[in-house]
């Protein structure tokens, strides 16, 4: 067995970890990433890349059928066809082409990626097939896992959102178990597709962690695309026929061709003897501290691994902090607010406290909303629904809180963040020229309207 030796170990090269890596090279500290898969981890193979590469199809595809049929718009085209394996294709190149610029940016910054399967031996060793590879310091960038159903199997018509992204052919009927982002990201692309769509949800209501004047504009939207939606339905097994049961008690049989769970995702903790480090948990995921550090001296777990929230750049910003510390440098990660993106149709984002959420912290906040019925912009794109929302304290008009739906609405997220990293007020937003005519006007309304005197409404 030949042994290596670094100061640095990162096991695991998603966006967390291959970040954690980039920037430990960029601050010359020797480095190992090791992966067992393709490098981009999830988000970038089977996750966050590839479904929207696939919403980005079902969307043009949506379109051009109703341009075939009735457009007020003046364009009429022939009915449309689809070829899902050109599509796939499409997406997996897409794919290559991000994977293989992060192994350039490893390379570039002389990190050294070992393809294998890590197993501890304790904090500062790891072996990978007959390479031992000592470490000063580890990271744990082992991401998460879908949730699986024990009723519900993964295989033949029952699949995950990895199959789900990679379809072979669009079904006739499809029925998804799960009534959260990824379940109504990948439904609404699959109905856009031409399937048949029904949502299965325990709770009462769809997104259920988003609140319900945030989520009503997609609700409204699933009506319209003709999905069905089964509130308050639990699962009860599978054997050609879905079987649920309604709040009545009473079993439905539910007809089609495949069923997408879509649950919800852990921590990935299993696989590469993390027992062996007896860390401290906090449920299923690593207890880490403000500066990601575990209960191990120099073990360190970002992104997934460490829990919620379970988003791509949080693992990121976790990564560069990392290395950071690692090189001597002191940092402490303290964000104000990270921002949540839903990308169903229409789009949602959450950055910082919801008014529900203020209020529970004993905050007392102004509320306003502009909605995008009065916004130029949004009218151009077809698109009316939504609106954007402000929470700020009453006493300073700090501003606590952004949160959005409607039409691109994602491309608000880096906006809501800068102000509240910066502690805008109401009036440096309001004060602010918005270019016209845009989306982001109607930030600016939002808050405007939070003080008083909106214009356009």
């Amino acid at each position: 067995m030949q042994t290596l030796n670094t100061t640095l170990l990162i096991i695991g090269g998603g966006p967390g970890g291959y970040v954690t890596a980039i920037r430990a090279g960029q601050l010359g500290i020797p480095t190992i990433l090791v992966e067992s898969q393709s490098l981009g981890g999830t988000c970038l193979n089977i996750g966050c890349i590839p479904s929207k590469a696939l919403i980005h199809v079902a969307e043009q595809f949506h379109q051009t059928q109703h341009h075939s049929q009735h457009s007020a718009l003046g364009i009429s085209v022939a009915a449309p066809t689809l070829d899902i394996s050109k599509s796939v294709e499409w997406k997996d190149g897409i794919v290559d082409r991000l994977t293989t610029g992060v192994a350039a940016l490893l390379k570039k910054n002389k990190v050294q990626v070992i393809n294998g399967w890590a197993k501890i031996i304790d904090g500062k060793t790891v072996e990978v097939g007959d390479t031992r590879i000592q470490c000063e310091h580890l990271v744990l960038a082992t991401g998460s896992t879908s949730v699986n159903l024990p009723i519900l199997p993964i295989g033949g018509p029952i699949i995950s959102s990895t199959e789900a992204l990679a379809p072979t052919s669009v079904p006739k009927r499809l029925v998804v178990v799960g009534g959260g982002y990824i379940g109504l990201e990948l439904g609404i692309a699959y109905r856009k597709l031409g399937a048949e769509v029904s949502v299965v949800e325990a709770q009462d209501r769809i997104l259920p962690a988003y609140d319900a004047e945030l989520t009503q504009p997609v609700h409204e939207a699933l009506k319209q695309l003709g999905v069905k939606l089964y509130l308050k339905h639990s699962v009860l097994g599978f054997d050609g026929t879905l079987q649920v049961r309604d709040p009545e008690g009473e079993t439905l049989n539910l007809e089609t061709d495949q069923v997408l769970v879509a649950v919800g995702r852990k921590p990935n903790t299993q696989g590469f003897n993390l027992e062996a480090l007896n860390l401290d948990m906090n449920g299923s995921a690593i207890r880490i501290d403000s500066r990601c550090q575990t209960s191990m001296r120099n073990v360190y777990a970002i992104g997934d691994v460490s829990g919620e929230p379970m988003l791509a750049h949080r693992a990121m910003a976790q990564g560069e902090m990392v290395a950071e510390l690692i090189s001597g440098k002191s940092r402490e990660f303290n964000p104000t607010a990270i921002a949540a993106v839903c990308f169903t149709d229409p789009e949602l984002v959450v950055v910082g406290k919801t008014p529900d959420e203020a209020k529970a912290a004993g905050l007392d906040c102004i509320v306003a909303s502009f909605p995008f019925a009065a916004n130029g912009r949004a009218m151009t794109l077809e698109s009316k629904s939504g609106f954007v929302r402000v929470v700020a304290r009453r006493d300073n008009h700090v501003i606590v809180g952004w949160q959005a739906v409607g039409v691109g609405v994602s491309e608000l997220s880096t906006a809501f963040a800068q102000s509240l990293e910066m502690g805008a007020r109401l009036e440096d937003i309001g004060g602010t020229i918005h270019a016209h005519p845009t989306l982001g006007e109607a930030v600016q309304e939002a808050a405007l309207r939070a003080l008083g005197h909106a214009l356009h409404l």
